[in-house]
């Protein structure tokens, strides 16, 4: 039986794949990988990222939003930018969030650019692709002020712990993406993973970041959605094919693929 899966977060259009976009697809197809979604970023990067999707209709799906490392003072008007890009065929508003690893400069704007996204979300009937890095208690605080909009959606690049995950569960069925640091030798993830609900993790590379071994070093792409898959499987004592199967229908319905 063949698998089917679905990275459902994945940046082709980046430089990094200048070269071989298309071969990377191409291989992401021979993978088993049948459908790929790409996050936005920002108005600098959001033509390239529109126009590389529309060359793979039925494989290559789109998001659009404003990443919480591209907001500082003309957030606005970055907002108004992405707004007016979403379209019929957006299947989420993302890859939208709170990140103050570098820089806590644009807290405030983070903030309420993170919020205005997502009552936007709900507005629009769409879910949300979260990026959180370093403002966990800030995000949960905006979360629960949002609570009543309905919100759906997933915590990208996920690698906190079963509890973060339970806190988040009390704020309505959301999913976590699961990527290559799964399969890294000192990482944590993979006893939460063992705990959450194969119903409630989705797939997904970053690439071309955050590699899973035997890559790590390398540039990541979709095609190596199988091994995040495998050790999925091999945590939980379950077969790929599960794996596959579950996840995909997950990410279908989510994203209403």
């Amino acid at each position: 039986m063949s698998l089917m899966f679905i990275d459902t977060h994945a940046h082709l259009s980046d430089a990094a794949f200048s070269a071989d976009a298309a071969e990377a697809v191409a291989r992401a197809h021979k993978a088993g990988v049948a459908k790929i979604i790409h996050p936005d970023v920002d108005s600098r990067e959001r033509g390239p990222m529109l126009a590389f999707c529309r060359q793979y209709p039925g494989v290559m799906y789109h998001m659009i939003g404003l990443y919480p490392g591209s907001v500082d003072t003309e957030w606005e008007r970055e907002m108004a930018s992405a707004e007016a890009a979403i379209g019929p065929d957006t299947v989420a508003l993302g890859e939208i969030g709170l990140d103050y690893h570098w820089s806590d400069e644009f807290k405030e704007e983070q903030k309420a650019a993170f919020r205005y996204q997502l009552e936007l979300a709900a507005r629009l009937g769409l879910p949300v692709n979260i990026h959180l890095r370093d403002a966990t208690e800030d995000f949960f605080k905006i979360m629960e002020e949002c609570r009543h909009l309905g919100l759906r959606g997933n915590l990208h690049a996920f690698s906190g712990s079963y509890d973060t995950f339970a806190r988040l569960q009390k704020l309505g069925d959301w999913k976590v993406g699961i990527g290559g640091v799964l399969t890294y030798k000192n990482s944590k993830l993979a006893v939460a993973v063992k705990d959450i609900p194969l119903g409630s993790i989705l797939l997904e590379t970053d690439a071309p970041y955050l590699p899973p071994v035997p890559h790590r070093g390398e540039r990541n792409e979709p095609a190596y959605i199988p091994i995040v898959a495998g050790r999925i499987a091999e945590i939980k004592g379950i077969d790929i094919e599960e794996v596959a199967a579950v996840t995909t229908a997950s990410a279908t319905e989510l994203f209403t693929l």
